[in-house]
């Protein structure tokens, strides 16, 4: 089938290869005007757009040996070898390797159809090319095409690789028939432009990677967000209020991240000219690596500590540091340290972190050599004052439009390319990011003294996002449950600060989780803040407080029902003799009491329901108090008696007397032994005392009294008529007496 496709490609002719290439459409790298802005080293000329050097092709070709994709031996048209994993030629220019990057990866997203022009062609027949060379065919092929057949042009200068040139000569003499080929199968699949042949996630990534608007943050350690400001608008630009109103030389600033600037994508190179860029005082970065470290920063407290975990670059530690140095600095605080977990990265990696953190003026970053899961959660006395831990593991990037500039400059995977380029990621990976990731954040959520953890990834993808950190979160309550720790050692979630920004006006009805979608003005990020839930309050009953306070002996034992046998012969025995003669006079006044109709007793205006009677330590402490203003008051109680036996004697009605002293509570303070946990007596419902008028009734006395009583006062209620009874002798002073008997004393 092959032979027969190639000899029918004899039939097309130059012109309609030069028909197709004319009106082929461009690519992001066709564009002179792109090409310029990416690097100065790539200028146009008449015949045509310069190539790259030979060292990017070598480099791009084995890119994409270890990456592109393996097809079964009987679907396999084209053959590359069986080597992968291959050392990476060394590229000390950052532009270089990341061009090289980019043409590999859009040789893996047009692999299909490179293959299928190299067969078409019969370049892949006719040409012998040993196999581990076809990647550099593919990669050079790819780049061929995009020029539209034109001729390389290189500079005098630049490094010599034969094996490069040799494939570029292969390539010349073979150039109608591969865009021939090209141009029959866009004719077969009616394609306006081979970008129409990728799979629609893809092509749409592409699009809105060439619009990406540039985030910048201000690096507080080096400057401020006003001088950034004023710099730049003395440059020419113009602050305007959103994104969508970004058009020539005008900035923002972010919606979530105060401290990020956002531009036109096609002003870096101005920005450059401004020296912010090359100060260090405006870093370029995606904005969902800013999101982390704003996060972090709200949450700290003032002592605390972070602990940065998973896959990262110094720029994101830089801009962590910055925001928290610049916090406690205004606070006038000690400035936390930033912890960096880094034995997942190689020394190369390790070194150029170093180099930018310092490069950033940061001072409070401290590198941890370990790995993640070997860190002691206890006894580590570094991680003895942190508090949050920043944790952004690998993902699948599926939420990036750009994902070539995102992993170079965060880390990231490049075994993702593939997968990238092809618009999915296989289920063995995936499934292997989401092991690790579990594994993380189950680690995070283990150590004691953290308060917070903030999960941050670049995935679309649920599995990821919110099904890994609910799935942490049950087995970390599970685990709390099961091991018996405390209810504090418990997570929840809890609504990031951009989630309550969006939701100013009802904090409540906030997601948990913030996702920003992949658009034309920013990437897609997935965040979530898991915050240990606070100590609970324990509040303790009275009659517990009790129990608690009289096993120490601290409160004489208040709240006891009763005392043991031989607690009340103690304490009979320490009664002084006229408490004891004063408890007999509180018996018998006790027998005067009247009751109501309802069954209510009264006793000097204080009334005791049958359903709330005293206990019996309150009735003791009651009768003593009574005791006191008894013996202040006996005149009193010898009148009354002797009003009630001349009552009898007449046998007038009966009438309730209500005593015209006070009589009220208190607690007994002698101690008393526990014998149940009981509840607080309830205090008896007092009544305010107020004055009566006490009115008795006519007394009838006998004729044949002497005349020595007739200078006895009269009361003016009585019958004049009539002698007043005279009073017992009272044994006490008459200034001891209450004034309401003093008046109501005869005169002799």
């Amino acid at each position: 089938m092959v032979k027969k496709k190639s000899c029918s490609s004899k039939c097309k002719t130059k012109k309609a290869a030069a028909q197709i290439a004319s009106s082929e459409g461009q690519t992001p790298l066709d564009d002179p005007a792109n090409i310029t802005a990416i690097s100065p080293e790539l200028q146009t000329t008449s015949q045509g757009q310069l190539g790259f050097p030979d060292r990017v092709y070598l480099l791009a070709s084995v890119i994409f040996q270890n990456n592109h994709l393996e097809k079964p031996a009987a679907h396999r048209l084209v053959n590359y070898g069986k080597e992968r994993g291959l050392l990476l030629p060394e590229v000390k220019d950052d532009f270089m390797q990341r061009t090289a990057y980019e043409l590999a990866f859009n040789t893996l997203k047009y692999q299909e159809l490179l293959e299928d022009i190299m067969i078409d062609s019969c370049f892949y027949l006719t040409q012998i090319m040993p196999d581990d060379q076809m990647s550099l065919v593919a990669v050079m092929l790819y780049d061929f095409q995009d020029r539209k057949f034109l001729p390389w042009q290189r500079q005098g200068e630049d490094e010599i690789i034969q094996e490069v040139r040799d494939v570029e000569s292969y390539l010349l003499r073979f150039k109608t028939k591969l865009a021939a080929s090209l141009a029959r199968c866009r004719i077969k699949h009616d394609l306006p432009s081979i970008e129409c042949i990728l799979p629609e996630s893809v092509k749409m990534r592409q699009e809105r990677s060439s619009s990406l608007p540039l985030h910048a943050w201000v690096n507080t350690l080096k400057s401020s967000l006003d001088e950034v400001q004023r710099v730049l608008k003395s440059a020419g630009f113009s602050q305007v209020k959103s994104v969508g109103q970004l058009e020539g030389e005008t900035f923002c600033q972010d919606l979530h991240c105060g401290d990020i600037l956002v531009f036109p994508a096609q002003l870096k190179a101005q920005l450059y000219s401004t020296k912010l860029l090359s100060n260090h005082k405006l870093i370029i970065q995606d904005k969902s690596c800013g999101l982390g470290p704003n996060a972090v920063c709200s949450l700290l407290p003032e002592d605390g500590d972070v602990l940065m975990v998973g896959s990262f670059s110094g720029l994101t530690v830089s801009h962590t540091a910055s925001l928290i140095a610049a916090k406690h600095e205004a606070n006038g605080k000690n400035q936390p340290t930033v912890y960096v977990c880094v034995g997942d990265c190689t020394s190369g990696q390790r070194e150029e972190l170093q180099q930018i953190v310092t490069a950033m003026g940061c001072k409070n970053v401290k590198l941890i050599p370990e790995d993640f899961q070997s860190l002691d959660k206890w006894g580590d006395k570094r991680l003895q004052k942190v508090r949050i831990i920043l944790l952004t593991p690998k993902c699948s990037v599926s939420a990036v439009s750009n994902p070539v500039e995102f992993i170079l400059q965060e880390n990231g995977d490049t075994d993702l390319l593939q997968d990238l380029s092809q618009g999915s990621i296989a289920q063995s990976k995936l499934e292997a990011l989401v092991a690790q990731q579990r594994k993380d954040i189950h680690h995070a959520l283990k150590f004691p003294k953290v308060l917070a953890v903030v999960y941050s990834t670049c995935s679309s993808y649920p599995l990821e996002n919110e099904e890994v950190v609910s799935r942490a979160l049950e087995q970390a309550n599970f685990r709390s449950e099961q091991e018996g720790e405390p209810k504090q050692a418990n997570f929840r979630l809890s609504p990031s600060p951009f989630s309550i920004l969006g939701h100013a006006e009802d904090p409540e009805e906030t997601d948990p989780f913030f996702m920003l979608e992949s658009s034309e003005e920013s990437n897609g990020c997935f965040l979530a803040v898991l915050k240990r839930e606070p100590e609970p309050e324990v509040k303790e009953a009275p009659h517990d407080v009790l129990v608690r306070a009289n096993a120490k002996g601290i409160l004489d034992r208040i709240g006891s029902k009763q005392l043991t046998r031989k607690e009340q012969r103690g304490h009979t025995n320490r009664m002084p003799k006229t408490t004891q003669a004063h408890t007999s006079v509180s018996s018998q006044s006790k027998t005067q009491e009247t009751k109501g109709g309802n069954g209510t007793t009264l006793f000097g205006h204080q009334e005791f329901t049958d359903r709330q009677q005293p206990s019996q330590g309150q009735a003791k402490a009651l009768r003593m108090q009574v005791l006191k203003n008894t013996v202040s008051s006996s005149f009193s109680f010898s009148k009354q008696e002797s009003t009630s036996s001349s009552i009898k004697e007449n046998n007038t009605p009966k009438k309730s007397i209500t005593p015209v002293f006070n009589i009220t509570t208190s607690t007994s303070t002698h101690p008393t032994t526990l014998l149940a946990p009981l509840a607080r007596p309830r205090r008896a419902h007092q009544e305010v005392l107020k004055p009566v008028v006490l009115t008795l009734p006519p007394v009838h006395f006998p004729s044949f009294l002497p005349p020595q009583h007739s200078r006895t006062r009269f009361s003016p209620s009585f019958n004049y008529n009539k002698w007043r009874s005279p009073a017992p002798t009272v044994p006490r002073s008459r200034s001891s007496l209450p004034d309401a008997v003093v008046k109501s004393r005869p005169l002799f």
